[in-house]
């Protein structure tokens, strides 16, 4: 499956909105998370095919030639028009996916695979708790918009600074409270969690998600368990990265660390 860009749009500094549509779009069937995501397959400068290419052609091309898998959060599907909006974070030139979603131009095609996804807000719960950082705003975004109409919703958003915030909405009650690193030199790790801490604690039953960054994800997970803010069915931490580690580097260690992190909180103090 792939998509044909049909526009681009420079939403903040380290932030680039593209919509793909086209026939390459016509088999894509949507998940009901809010936190769907699709695998992209960037090509490195040196490919000599384009999509759509099969996992057999690629398979046996030299290391450097193989398309580079990365995972994106599903911002938006428009089923009517078959346009799938996919927010990228970018650093200029620097990574295969900033580097593709910084030059993309209407035309040029991206391989997919999906999607896929685990989160939905709980129709059970009475309030909502959404925490990340720029990796995780298009889901954080969706699952806003989401909620039942009425309910409180809580938005932690951490950003490089007021140029890096996007507008955000909901059917809920909708509080957003956006941190911004510039303010806070150093070590950018428990930004969020002090965030949370700093909030009320949400009367009745809580939904929490919790993704982006590797260590502030088990900071701010630590937190909502260890004060018993919401119980495990009801929340969802996930590390998309962690600073100092490439995403090769990262992918070949998340599992043990998510262990890891699971193992922070004994059950009977998690429920």
């Amino acid at each position: 499956m792939y998509g044909t860009v049909v526009s681009t749009e420079q939403l903040t500094p380290e932030m680039v909105r593209v919509v793909l549509g086209g026939e390459g779009l016509a088999d894509l069937t949507p998940v009901a998370h809010t936190d769907a995501y699709v695998n992209c397959f960037f090509l490195p400068p040196t490919a000599g095919y384009a999509p759509p290419f099969t996992d057999d052609e690629t398979r046996a091309l030299p290391a450097e030639e193989r398309p580079r898998p990365r995972r994106f959060s599903v911002r938006h599907w428009d089923a009517e028009q078959r346009r799938l909006t996919i927010d990228f974070v970018v650093h200029g030139d620097v990574g295969h996916a900033g580097r593709w979603a910084t030059h993309a131009q209407p035309g040029d095609r991206l391989q997919l695979r999906g999607p896929a996804g685990g989160y939905t807000p709980h129709d059970d719960a009475e309030a909502y708790l959404l925490v990340g950082d720029e990796s995780a705003l298009p889901a954080i975004a969706a699952s806003a918009e989401a909620v039942p109409p009425g309910r409180p919703v809580v938005v932690v958003a951490e950003v490089a600074g007021p140029e890096g915030e996007v507008a955000l909405g909901s059917p809920g009650e909708l509080q957003v409270h956006w941190v911004h690193r510039a303010d806070h030199p150093g070590d950018p790790t428990h930004l969020l969690a002090d965030a949370v801490r700093a909030l009320p604690r949400p009367a009745g039953v809580l939904s929490a998600f919790v993704h982006g960054e590797a260590e502030s994800v088990r900071a701010v997970r630590r937190h909502l368990l260890e004060e018993r803010w919401v119980d495990t069915a009801h929340l969802s931490a996930s590390p998309y990265w962690r600073r100092g580690h490439t995403d090769e580097e990262w992918r070949s260690v998340k599992a043990t660390w998510t262990r890891e992190m699971a193992a922070d909180v004994p059950t009977d103090r998690a429920s």
